[in-house]
């Protein structure tokens, strides 16, 4: 998944690196934002798609590009000289709603202007992380586009200094009462928002601190290679080597991953430890008392919330993981599974790679059957050349949507390789993109749904794609593999994450009292690994080093628990969905089509649902307990 910004959106601020070629790619001209073409993959056998970024702009060196870097120095200029110091006088005036209302339009442009090029800038380079030209143009782009927004902090800090009282009675003009989300967002951050010269000293370093080794990590990811049977291969196809049906491939697939990363331990550790000092310098600063507040803030999800979801995941491990795992290590024939077998296929199971139009006619089927209008967005995915699929050299690892800005649509990247897993990442990530498209209509400052939300809608389509392919397997061999591969991913979805994020908090806070060496950082790995996975899996030597290519660790700070939020939620959400179907689909795009203007709690009242009743988690992981419930019950009555 990735969205345009990992944080409130109260400044303009360029957007965050994306998140989850052939040989001959750096002889084609890097400048061009080409027209979707296909690329024959070996795994499915069938042609994949490739993006047409032009609709964004044409190419690095267009002149559209030129002419908005200009447009948007100048108009941020502008902007700032006529509003700079004006705001809280503006407020008091007669006319304030309708002046505030003019200013925050004129933000909004400013908004969408640059989150269009910083779009562009970021999908070219997450097409090939390894192209010079690519990361020279990002590079740039990010510095032009962080020098044109220091003329905007000073916006969302003024709008702060404004009182309560005098806001309020701004707002009941409607041109403003428009924005209250984004405003009500904006006065969230008041607690934590500093004086206007620390203020631009933290958004001008941001370009040499964490962006830059967000870059340096991106970068080294794409690069390394990784030995197995004689062939020198990227992270993606490498991890993919962990679904093999072989054992020997999967164990020389984990033995290649722990070779290559532990020759850069030094450099992921040194990035390790410098984002979690940057992090804390930054929150001790703006007064956050706990590591994971100021995710929380922007995910607007109160802490209790997190801390109820975490304790309940945790508790439920051993009638989760660890009751599936030891399930499974039966099936393979043994007592306890290498960490490389914990993502095998079941044995006996046909293992096929599935065509790419197969994959898009499982999916949009899936789609069609719940609502025609979310089959109708999805289509445009495919046909409008919206999504590059085919796995390539230096091409950023794993998936994600990209929303760009509203006046455009979103980008999906993925690297598909004919697994089954790779058809519910195909359905994972048009689940975001639907979502992205309903919300445009809300504007550059009010589309973008907070990350805990912002699950909702993939996973949801990921529930449906299973649900359909579910039915329509009679064999029971298949039906068993379908529900294990089910239950795997709402493990790695739920189990995992969560195990992640209590990593993350050990890592932060260890951080505070001085730098973690490369091996203390693998102990905890294993250590929260261990827990999370249970005795039935054996972490051989070497995994103590996969900790280093989790992406989000580096570009998004405490993300992880909003997949298990997500999970847990759309759990819930299908329940009510099979309880009561007449009605439902219109609510859940209305949901979707809410974007950032609404709490959790709002969007989930039409639903019956709370997250802060304490049965909510219980509920949505009890669906996976029953899936494994029917899982041992296929196993005894065989």
């Amino acid at each position: 998944m990735l969205t345009r910004s990992s944080r409130s959106k109260s400044k303009i601020k360029p957007p965050a690196a994306t998140k989850r070629t052939a040989a001959k790619r750096a002889a084609r001209k890097p400048a061009a934002a080409k027209r979707g073409t296909a690329k024959r993959s070996a795994s499915s056998g069938r042609s994949l798609p490739e993006w047409n970024l032009a609709d964004l702009y044409p190419a690095i060196d267009a002149r559209e590009v030129r002419r908005d870097l200009d447009r948007a120095h100048a108009d941020a200029v502008a902007f700032e000289q006529d509003y700079k110091g004006r705001i809280v006088e503006m407020a008091q005036q007669k006319d304030a709603g309708r002046r505030l209302a003019e200013a925050v339009r004129r933000f909004e442009a400013l908004d969408e202007l640059t989150g269009r090029l910083m779009s562009f800038a970021g999908l070219l380079r997450a097409g090939d992380t390894t192209d010079p030209a690519r990361g020279k143009f990002y590079g740039d782009t990010y510095d032009a586009i962080t020098a044109a927004s220091l003329h905007l902090l000073f916006f969302p800090l003024e709008l702060n200094r404004i009182d309560e009282e005098t806001l309020e009675a701004a707002m009941a003009d409607p041109a403003l009462g428009h924005y209250r989300p984004y405003i009500d967002v904006v006065r969230l951050e008041r607690p934590y928002q500093l004086d206007d010269r620390t203020e631009q000293l933290f958004h001008e370093k941001a370009v040499t601190g964490f962006t830059a080794w967000n870059r340096l990590f991106a970068e080294t990811i794409a690069s390394l290679r990784f030995k197995v049977a004689g062939k020198a291969l990227p992270l993606e196809p490498t991890l993919n080597l962990l679904q093999d049906k072989e054992e020997r491939t999967r164990k020389a697939a984990a033995g290649a991953l722990a070779h290559t990363f532990k020759q850069h331990l030094p450099t992921f550790t040194l990035i390790t430890n410098t984002l979690a000092k940057d992090k804390e310098i930054s929150d001790r600063w703006r007064g956050f008392a706990d590591i994971a507040d100021s995710r929380h803030l922007s995910n607007r999800v109160e802490p209790e919330i997190v801390d109820a979801l975490v304790t309940a995941v945790r508790t439920a491990y051993p009638q989760l993981s660890h009751r599936y795992y030891a399930l499974k290590a039966r099936w393979l024939g043994k007592r306890r599974l290498a960490h490389w077998d914990r993502n095998a296929p079941l044995p006996q199971v046909p293992n096929r790679a599935i065509p790419w139009d197969e994959a898009r006619t499982t999916v949009l089927e899936a789609y069609g059957a719940f609502s025609p209008r979310m089959a109708e967005i999805a289509e445009r995915f495919f046909t409008k050349a919206w999504i590059d699929a085919p796995p390539r050299p230096g091409k950023m690892p794993g998936a994600f949507s990209h929303p760009t800005v509203p006046s455009v649509h979103p980008y999906v990247l993925l690297n598909y390789q004919g697994k089954p897993r790779d058809v519910m990442t195909l359905a994972h990530e048009l689940g975001h993109g639907v979502h992205q498209v309903l919300a445009a209509a809300n504007g550059p400052l009010m589309a973008q749904t907070p990350l805990t939300l912002a699950e909702t809608a993939s996973v949801f389509g990921e529930m449906l794609t299973f649900k359909k392919l579910l039915e329509e397997t009679k064999d029971r061999k298949r039906r068993r593999a379908m529900l294990a591969l089910k239950v795997e991913d709402m493990l790695n979805t739920v189990v995992r994450q969560i195990a992640f994020y209590t990593l993350e908090r050990a890592i932060h806070t260890e951080r505070r009292e001085g730098e973690l060496t490369a091996d203390r950082i693998g102990a905890l790995w294993l250590k929260t690994q261990a827990e999370s996975l249970g005795p039935a899996i054996d972490l051989k030597p070497g995994y103590e080093t996969f900790w280093c290519y989790i992406g989000h660790f580096i570009h998004a700070p405490f993300y992880v628990y909003a997949y298990a939020f997500g999970d847990c939620l759309v759990n819930a959400l299908y329940a009510v969905y099979e309880d009561a179907h007449e009605g439902f689909a219109e609510r859940y795009l209305a949901m979707l089509a809410a974007g950032g203007t609404k709490t959790h709690a709002e969007l989930l009242a039409p639903f019956g649902l709370d997250a802060r009743d304490p049965g909510f988690w219980q509920g949505g992981l009890a669906v996976i307990a029953r899936m494994i419930d029917e899982l041992e019950g296929m196993e005894h009555s065989k």
